[in-house]
């Protein structure tokens, strides 16, 4: 079931029964999670020590990227681990050995950035002709190949790592970028009063949590309780978006202002769940992967994609949040 972030949920939340937390032996899980803005409920967890409550010790290992945290769980050096889910599609397409196990939130604000010295960006079609910048074999290489096979047009796509996307648009060696949502204000900053933007529809960042299939297989129970205490702060999250924000900040640290939070915020669908949308995502993310020669597979079929999803440790909580089928 949808639970958008940004609904009036505070009062409903304060009928909700509480939460009895699953009684299982203290068992550590190493959590592949980097402090951001997105994925509150994690924060909420760790602030009220919900994870200690249902009996599970998280130790957090931080990585630059979420794909980096995904080949650290195939490579079995972590449980569970955080990411969009893109390196979930690759993973498919690899066989490897792990399983979706939870969606935190969804960004729904993607776009095309461009310099105001190129043309207006009103629609996508004013993206004919024009030299794009993005990270190849990514997600935002996935969602500007979408936006531009919708509005029937081609440009020139050039390959640029994320932090080079912004000082090329302002330079003009480009017209525009697709990049990151991390990297959004440096655009904004770099290119001042020439700073254009499109926001296209084609694509939904999901936020998502995966576990290792040894994980699943050999402490099941701790994964559900990782899964229970995550329930928990989602409550707490609808039932006072405020609180979670000032905890998403103290774990960055003085990284943004609240305000800059709240923005982001209305952009981003927070609520923990797995659902269709998702699943069919990742079927469409992982046939355009083999169409783009970017791993050697055969796209595959949406029932072969939901075997890499195990719903039951979120369904042991909140069996609404689950609609795969």
């Amino acid at each position: 079931m949808k639970r958008a972030f940004l609904a009036a949920v505070a009062a409903a939340a304060l009928s909700l029964p509480a939460l009895s937390l699953p009684a299982v032996a203290a068992e550590k899980l190493v959590f592949a999670w980097t402090p951001n803005p997105q994925t509150p409920q994690v924060d909420v967890a760790l602030a009220k020590g919900y994870f200690e409550e249902a009996g599970v010790d998280v130790e957090i290992v931080s990585f630059p990227s979420g794909r980096e945290g995904f080949e650290a769980l195939i490579g079995g050096q972590v449980d569970v681990a955080f990411m969009a889910e893109f390196p979930a599609a690759v993973g498919v397409l690899r066989a490897q050995d792990f399983k979706v196990i939870g969606d935190l939130a969804r960004f729904r604000g993607s776009r095309v950035i461009g310099n105001a010295k190129a043309g207006p960006l009103a629609s996508p079609a004013d993206l004919s002709g024009r030299n794009i910048g993005t990270v190849l074999g990514t997600n935002v290489d996935y969602y500007l190949s979408k936006v531009l096979e919708g509005a029937g047009v081609t440009a020139t796509v050039i390959n640029a790592g994320p932090a080079d996307l912004a000082p090329a648009v302002a330079r003009g060696d480009v017209d525009a970028m697709v990049t990151f949502p991390t990297f959004y204000p440096a655009a904004r900053q770099a290119l001042g009063d020439d700073y254009v933007e499109l926001k296209a529809p084609g694509y939904t960042t999901h936020y998502i949590l995966s576990a290792s299939g040894a994980t699943l297989r050999d402490r099941p129970e701790a994964v559900s309780a990782f899964m229970h205490a995550l329930v928990k702060a989602d409550e707490d999250v609808a039932a006072d978006p405020s609180a979670a924000q000032d905890a998403v900040l103290a774990n960055l640290q003085g990284a943004m202002p609240k305000a800059a939070l709240e923005a982001i915020w209305s952009e981003v669908e927070i609520g923990l769940e797995l659902d269709r949308e998702l699943l069919e995502l990742i079927v469409d993310e992982a046939a355009w992967i083999v169409g783009k020669g970017i791993v050697k597979a055969e796209a595959p079929s949406l029932e072969s994609v939901r075997q890499a999803f195990d719903e039951a440790p979120l369904a042991a909580s909140d069996a609404e949040a689950v609609t795969l089928d």
